[in-house]
């Protein structure tokens, strides 16, 4: 003879509900993120120049016409290349051409240290760091919103829009200080590092 029970399903009794998992952010967040952080730094190194104006006037006797022009070069490179920059991400991809971009303004801020004329000046802050910011600002938040989000883009946009003011925001003052304590040389290692 054989015997058959009927047993209950074994239950927790801890359980008080369904069982929650916990979600992780989606990977756009994170990529969001990373891109303000790189605007932030942009936007620093664009910054930066006019912190240097009295610095360079003093230490290397440079005019103020001279400085203000490779000041001139980077802003004017700054809007000018955007929107080539956001047709070299659409064939390259973001991320060749973001690394490329701060590449260009690392090198351009580290190679400034050395310079000992002015139109090292126009190269290395007026170009390279006019063509690297210049690739990391609209176009590149514009590219990572319009490739991650659906939902939510009006808030990233926003968002990342807000990293230029915000990286002058948390840069001018720490180079300002770093700059009258230290000199201009640090104050361009900082931000190359950063």
């Amino acid at each position: 003879m054989t015997q058959t029970t009927d047993a209950a399903p074994q239950t927790n009794p801890r359980a008080t509900g369904p069982r929650r998992t916990r979600r992780m952010p989606h990977r756009a967040w994170f990529v969001a993120a990373v891109a303000f952080v790189t605007i932030i730094g942009g936007a620093a190194f664009n910054s930066l120049p006019g912190l240097l104006i009295d610095p360079l006037h003093d230490r290397f006797g440079w005019s103020r016409g001279e400085i203000g022009f490779a000041v001139s070069i980077d802003m004017a490179l700054y809007g000018l290349t955007a929107p080539f920059a956001a047709a070299l991400m659409d064939r390259f991809g973001m991320r060749k051409v973001v690394v490329a971009a701060l590449s260009m303004v690392a090198a351009g801020a580290l190679l400034s240290v050395w310079m000992t004329a002015s139109w090292q000046l126009m190269l290395y802050w007026g170009l390279l760091v006019g063509l690297g910011t210049g690739s990391m600002a609209m176009a590149f938040a514009a590219t990572v919103t319009n490739r991650w989000f659906v939902e939510r883009r009006g808030l990233v946009t926003g968002v990342l829009t807000a990293a230029g003011a915000s990286g002058q925001l948390i840069f001018l003052p720490l180079c300002a200080w770093i700059v009258d304590h230290h000199g201009w040389r640090p104050a361009s290692v900082t931000v190359a590092l950063a």
